[in-house]
């Protein structure tokens, strides 16, 4: 049998709707790892991508859950950077 990204990656669209471990299996494929229980616990305590409930079940949007990952990206600065900028916003 075929896997994810052979398959369901290339022909998924924005707008296709998930299950919380398509979701993550998903996330996890286009790089960014994550787990069906994390995505569970950001739901309960927030911070996670958006998603609408379809009887007892989490439904989320490919689009959304990708541009949710996608934002959570961040440029690494350097340490001595980050030290200069946190020491100067105390002094200030």
């Amino acid at each position: 049998m075929a896997d994810f990204t052979e398959i369901i990656a290339p022909l998924i669209s924005l707008d296709t709707r998930l299950g919380r471990a398509q979701t993550a299996e998903a996330l996890t494929h286009a790089g960014f790892t994550i787990s069906p229980e994390t995505l569970a616990t950001k739901a309960t305590r927030g911070g996670g991508p958006p998603f609408s409930i379809w009887g007892r079940r989490a439904v989320y949007t490919w689009g959304d859950a990708l541009a949710w990952a996608q934002g959570r990206l961040a440029v690494p600065q350097p340490t001595a950077r980050r030290r200069t900028a946190a020491a100067s916003s105390k002094a200030a």
